[in-house]
């Protein structure tokens, strides 16, 4: 048996992307059809943006931990959570969860420094952009970081809200995005971009950035589906 893996879910297509890749690439630790159990807990995210417009993180914690009671029941060894801007909240969370959890700038972070990458843009909501999420983590491995400008924030942030959470990818929206990180390849030296709001990779992928991309969904999914097939292999 692997290890059950526990989604504290906020957007809808970043927690879907998650859980799909969870699924389908299961099955290169599995066999075919097969995935470690998976279970999940979404409240609305406009429960959560409530709070975080009042920038109440307290109040964001509380969800996440109510979402985690719910999934711990279930059964669960260990948690994650597809959403980048709620780990501002994670310092309030990680003390009184039920469980363990995997940090998705942590994930990130460690596969920077595996593919050698020393100055990183990051993009995200403004929320992300203004937390120490990220820069606590990248700074303590060595990593360099940089962030978008304030007004290619605001973009990027009505591109997340207005968008691509709905659903809604403009070809407009992702030439936005090139723009950015083009700009911050040329104009700021970096050599990777850390796609750090979990429906970014919707739109943007190696294929058609300008920098190497550090898929933060995907890269959280895959670091649970690694702990959950370990889990399986400690002996008794």
């Amino acid at each position: 048996m692997t290890g059950h893996i526990g989604i504290v879910a906020c957007s809808a297509e970043g927690a879907s992307l998650c859980y799909r890749t969870i699924c389908l690439e299961g099955a290169q630790f599995l066999g075919p059809h097969n995935h470690p159990d998976v279970s999940t807990h979404t409240y609305a995210l406009g429960k959560y943006m409530d709070h975080i417009y009042r920038n109440d993180w307290q109040g964001v914690a509380d969800l996440m931990l109510s979402s985690a009671e719910k999934v711990a029941k279930t059964g669960a060894d260990f948690l994650i959570c597809p959403d980048n801007t709620l780990h501002q909240a994670f310092p309030l969370v990680e003390p009184r969860s039920p469980l363990p959890w995997l940090h998705i700038a942590e994930v990130v972070a460690e596969q920077a420094v595996d593919r050698g990458f020393r100055r990183v843009a990051i993009t995200g909501t403004r929320w992300l952009l203004e937390s120490q999420v990220y820069p606590e983590k990248f700074t303590s491995r060595g990593l360099e970081y940089l962030r978008p400008s304030p007004d290619e924030r605001e973009e990027i942030n009505r591109i997340i809200f207005d968008e691509l959470v709905c659903g809604v990818f403009k070809p407009e929206s992702i030439e936005a995005f090139q723009r950015v990180i083009g700009r911050m390849k040329e104009e700021e030296g970096c050599d990777a971009v850390v796609l750090g709001c979990t429906e970014i990779p919707l739109v943007i992928n190696d294929a058609n950035s300008p920098l190497p991309t550090l898929d933060s969904t995907r890269l959280l999914a895959r670091a649970a589906l690694r702990r959950a097939v370990n889990i399986a292999n400690k002996p008794d």
